[in-house]
């Protein structure tokens, strides 16, 4: 049967498993709106199209499902750029569709025309660095081709965001309905039974004294975290983990060094410089933030193991003694096998417990931060993991709180944008039982804090902590330290948030005392309202750490 190819999207949206779309209609893209009127897919407006993109990354991270964001023509397009950047750096399958000015139209200055022809922008070129496939789609003849490629991406073990954009006319027009049984839905990655890690990864493992596994966010995306969690606790191996890999051994946990990150005052750092003598990262890219800088204390005289998926992160950054192109899960599933079967011999708990213990020890404090640090940590203790945390600000939650739970704690640590965390957890939300805090500071939220409007009108609860020190924190901190105190452009007047809340019809506390922070978790409903957290903090007080910029 013949439908129209708007009908078909709303279609092949259902068959992805979206359950939600998230967008700004326009007038070009308004046929597929119209498809989803009659559609048991619910659409949720919102503010900014940049939210938007957010909220459909943040669904993804959640629900597993790809998430899809709608915008127009024009800068209803452009204005996805950060949203589909972060999607792209954090490997979501994040899906978004764009009208377009009808194809009669091209190159003949059409309002909003985006197609590259003539004068106007070339949005394929504006996007092609930051998705992993778009496609202006001008007729419905490849529309299988086009499809097939798209499911291939979002479904794929390393996902990404794909982008197609859809003229008014070609939504319009007619197609078979049964193209979609021409796809596979479920494409299944299967694994190589063969694999075994090699004699020399198991000897490797063996000769070592202290070796370390550094877990990365690859080690989540292959759902290995109880493979590794059984691994290290039955071979008494401690583990450091990146950022975006927090919770897949309880950092509370005796064989948790905590975060590798320059951010970070764990002992994580100190123990691999000083102690480790093997290194087995995992589905763990190295980047700056987890490098130090690419600081090649970290990996000097050391024996190293690498496992990853993507072939690209492999020697990337380090030479491994051995580079395994493989799923994490698959290779600690296996060295389960070894320890079981005492091919591989356990460490002496007693010399990872002391050497740990001595780190710590020699562990500092932000003394000015003591109310956020008590407060992250009230929050703790009340959630007891049960929460999920989407994280602009980043330092202080890595300072000063433990992460017991793996896919509990979403740092926005890919392209690091400001204004993330508000409409990631409204996305996020959507998917999840559970409750949903995004925390972020008073320049960041001032970016984003319209799409709090956006929970209200769909009645999606919500906590924000906003991290108030009037200023751009980040920013004066490096002007402290490496400017000499000049400080421009980082300090600003922030609204009465009091009256803010009182306008959006949500809930406010306000947060300056220890007494103010108890209140908080006495009376706040977290699961059922929206509220607003103010949390002040002193300006002239800087986290000890040097990003060396």
């Amino acid at each position: 049967m013949d439908i129209k190819v708007s009908e078909l999207f709303v279609n092949y949206i259902e068959r992805l498993g979206a359950e939600y779309v998230f967008g700004i209609p326009g007038a070009h893209i308004l046929p597929l709106y119209d498809a989803i009127y009659n559609s048991p897919i619910k659409s949720v407006l919102a503010k900014h199209e940049q939210g938007a993109s957010f909220m459909a990354g943040g669904y993804a991270q959640v629900s597993g499902k790809p998430g899809v964001c709608i915008a127009t023509a024009g800068p209803g397009a452009t204005n996805l750029v950060t949203g589909l950047a972060n999607a792209y750096m954090d490997n979501l399958p994040v899906l978004a569709l764009t009208g377009e000015t009808p194809t009669y139209s091209f190159g003949k200055g059409a309002l909003q025309e985006s197609s590259g022809e003539g004068s106007c922008i070339n949005q394929h070129d504006l996007f092609r660095g930051i998705t992993k496939y778009n496609s202006l789609l001008q007729r419905t003849d490849y529309l299988l081709t086009v499809l097939r490629k798209t499911t291939g991406i979002l479904l794929s073990k390393n996902p990404g965001p794909v982008l197609l954009s859809l003229p008014y006319n070609v939504l319009k027009e007619t197609v078979d309905g049964s193209l979609l049984d021409n796809i596979n839905f479920d494409p299944g990655y299967p694994l190589s039974e063969t694999l075994l890690p090699a004699d020399a990864m198991v000897s490797l493992i063996n000769n070592a004294v202290h070796p370390v596994v550094i877990a990365g966010y690859g080690t989540i995306a292959s759902d290995a975290e109880q493979a590794i969690s059984d691994f290290c606790v039955k071979s008494n191996i401690p583990v450091a983990t990146t950022l975006k890999a927090r919770g897949v051994l309880s950092e509370t946990s005796d064989l948790s060094l905590g975060v590798l990150g320059i951010t970070s005052n764990e002992p994580a750092f100190r123990y691999i410089t000083e102690k480790a003598d093997l290194l087995i990262i995992a589905g763990a890219s190295f980047g700056e933030r987890t490098s130090y800088n690419w600081n090649n204390e970290l990996i000097k005289g050391k024996k190293i193991i690498q496992i990853d998926n993507n072939r690209n992160c492999l020697n990337k950054v380090f030479t491994a003694d051995i580079a395994l192109d493989a799923d994490v899960k698959k290779v600690f599933s296996r060295l389960n096998e070894k320890v079981r079967t005492h091919i591989i011999n356990p460490k002496d708990p007693k010399e990872v417990k002391t050497c740990k213990s001595k780190y710590l020890s020699q562990d500092t404090k932000d003394n000015g931060f003591m109310l956020v640090s008590n407060f992250l940590n009230m929050l703790n203790d009340y959630f007891n993991g049960d929460v999920l945390i989407f994280d602009d600000n980043i330092i202080y939650m890595q300072r000063f709180c433990h992460v017991l739970k793996s896919r509990s704690y979403f740092p926005n640590s890919g392209i690091s944008s400001l204004g993330h965390a508000v409409p990631a957890a409204i996305g996020a939300k959507l998917a999840a039982e559970k409750p949903v805090i995004a925390i972020l500071g008073d320049g960041g939220f001032q970016m984003c804090c319209m799409e709090i409007m956006t929970a209200v009108n769909c009645n999606i609860p919500i906590t924000i902590i906003l991290l108030n020190n009037a200023s751009l924190g980040l920013v004066r901190k490096n002007q402290f330290y490496n400017y000499a105190g000049r400080f421009i452009a980082s300090e600003f007047i922030n609204p009465d948030y009091r009256k803010l809340a009182e306008a959006f019809n949500i809930e406010y506390f306000r947060v300056a005392s220890q007494a103010e922070a108890e209140g908080v978790f006495q009376t706040a409903d977290f699961m059922d309202k929206i509220n607003l957290v103010e949390l002040i903090l002193d300006k002239d007080e800087f986290p000890q750490y040097s990003s060396g910029r």
